[in-house]
């Protein structure tokens, strides 16, 4: 039994007994090692918690000895041909540019999903492993997500898709994907939810010292940190400000006399160093905080609006629905975290 060694609290939930799933982690030359060990490692834990419920293996097109990205190799995997018995869930890992591209390209991996769609309870991917999964037709017609910054290039390759970008990850009928790398954990964490229950996912949460539901999205990771990387240290102190006062004056006369400039300079200095004009950039984390708030929290949309720097719930919703192509209360049906009873 994988991870049998290691104990658990005393606090751990009684369960029943479960029938035993099957997973399989798919993996391939080149792939990313924590697209497979984070969720084998949500699995594993879940099994010493309710023993007999998951059977997890890692398999690969051809098997053996897989060696993965930063050099590490992974021994005795299973070749995918050599998979017996029902199977109950598929995810298939993720890689960069290169690696990926072969993958999505390999005849034998791609028709080995295309073979098990029809007679695999869930089908899923860990970051770009949704390309693996477009080539195969599954994204036809399906919510998914990626890595943030491979979301538009797997939009452009499969238009019959519904590419969610700022998603951690999407769950669609059978089909399951999540964005990059850790966000693997979330999405496993998810499914043993789903499969047995809140309480279990919660104790490995726990155990594994993990949000049960990350809060935010991947927009949490875009705004902001996306000028850090461009922007010159005139503005870094102004940045991390805006980012914490969303609420704030943030008009460029404000700004302006923040940063000891006039405002027709600080105006074409901003756009330059940023990437931005000062309007768009304000609306951006404007946008970012009132999605956080939509995700973890169940204030009434006035509040968010006011909190956000909004100042009226109109103009919050129509800005809102121009910018994200949703209305408030959508986007929180499908990302807010849901309500949970002891």
């Amino acid at each position: 039994m994988l991870l049998a060694d290691m104990t658990h609290s005393s606090d751990s939930p009684p369960t029943p007994q479960r029938h035993c799933r099957h997973i399989v982690l798919v993996g391939f030359a080149g792939v990313e090692p924590l697209d497979l060990i984070g969720p084998l490692s949500v699995f594993a834990r879940a099994e010493t918690l309710v023993p007999g419920s998951y059977s997890i293996r890692i398999a690969a097109p051809e098997g053996g000895i897989v060696v993965a990205q930063w050099g590490v190799s992974l021994a005795e995997v299973v070749p995918l041909d050599e998979i017996e018995g029902p199977i109950d869930t598929i995810l298939l890992a993720g890689a960069v540019e290169d690696a990926i591209r072969v993958a999505a390209t390999h005849h034998a991996l791609v028709q080995w999903v295309v073979d098990q769609r029809d007679q695999t309870r869930r089908i899923g991917s860990i970051c770009t492993g949704a390309f693996i999964l477009g080539a195969a037709g599954l994204l036809d017609g399906r919510r998914a997500t990626t890595h943030w910054a491979a979301a538009a290039e797997l939009q452009r390759y499969f238009p019959a898709a519904s590419v969610e970008p700022d998603a951690i990850y999407v769950i669609d009928g059978p089909l399951c994907t999540s964005a990059g790398v850790t966000a693997g954990i979330d999405l496993a964490l998810a499914l043993v939810e789903d499969d047995l229950g809140h309480a279990v996912a919660t104790q490995i949460a726990r155990d594994l010292v993990l949000f049960l539901r990350r809060p935010g999205g991947q927009r949490q990771f875009s705004a902001t940190l996306a000028t850090q990387t461009g922007y010159s240290d005139r503005f870094a102190e102004l940045l991390v400000w805006m980012a914490d006062n969303p609420a704030a004056d943030l008009g460029v006369s404000t700004l302006a006399a923040r940063s000891a400039m006039s405002e027709r300079s600080f105006a074409r200095r901003f756009a330059r160093d940023v990437g931005q004009t000062p309007a768009r950039h304000v609306l951006a984390l404007r946008l970012e905080h009132a999605c956080r708030l939509l995700e973890t929290t169940s204030w009434p949309l006035d509040r968010i609006a006011d909190r956000s720097g909004f100042r009226t719930a109109d103009t919050f919703h129509r800005t809102f629905r121009q910018e994200i192509g949703l209305t408030p209360g959508s986007y929180r049906e499908r990302h807010g975290a849901r309500e949970t009873h002891p």
